[in-house]
């Protein structure tokens, strides 16, 4: 199978999603305890333990109760892995997102489908680039879209969270890849609905207001 589901964070430190700063250096950490008056006996890593434990903490506080089955959002079509690329990229502008979950036969999650995806698979880096080369050459692309399926250019395995999954577990499989949508699969990895990164902000935010 290859659904993948992020590492348990058990009584570890949880990662950080959406953070207004970036990942904090040993420089950063020094400089802040050089700011504090008088003597700090705790190193670098303790600091840092601190500090992964506060985020786990405020986002227990925040959205313990939070599961995944209630933010997932449902009603919309995966591709199958035999589909091919020209199909699905009308299903995706159809729905209206940006990635779709790929499943095969039996509903069970097999991978992601995105506009990066597209990008890697026609040798592009962006999409003015892939536009100039359509305009060169579209016969080419339809070609390669037309009789590509899915499963050769779908990122996997994709990365995915159980319907039960909390807050922390969530952050953690959003902060394992760079997409704006995760699976949510029920225990034998089939699909059940889609997590919009956006979605979980949203609800963070919203709870963080008095």
């Amino acid at each position: 199978m290859s659904d993948h589901r992020p590492s348990s964070t058990g009584g570890g430190p949880a990662p950080e999603i959406e953070s207004p700063t970036p990942e904090l250096s040993d420089e950063d950490i020094l400089d802040a305890m050089s700011r504090i008056p008088g003597y700090i006996d705790i190193s670098t890593e303790d600091f840092r333990e601190v500090f992964h434990l506060a985020h786990a903490h405020a986002l227990d506080r925040l959205l313990g109760r939070t599961r995944a089955a209630s933010l997932m959002r449902t009603g919309f079509e995966p591709v199958l892995e035999t589909t091919m690329l020209d199909q699905a990229a009308r299903s995706l502008a159809t729905q209206g997102l940006k990635g779709l979950p790929v499943t095969d036969a039996d509903g069970r999650v097999v991978g992601m489908l995105t506009e990066t995806d597209y990008l890697r698979r026609l040798g592009a880096d962006t999409f003015l680039e892939l536009l100039l080369r359509l305009i060169e050459d579209a016969g080419a692309f339809g070609h390669r879209c037309h009789e590509t399926p899915v499963r050769a250019a779908m990122t996997a395995p994709a990365v995915t969270v159980p319907e039960d999954a909390g807050p922390v577990e969530i952050a953690a499989g959003f902060q394992a890849h760079p997409g704006r949508s995760m699976p949510v699969v029920d225990s034998a990895g089939r699909l059940r609905g889609l997590l919009m990164r956006k979605d979980f902000v949203e609800q963070l935010g919203a709870r963080s207001v008095p």
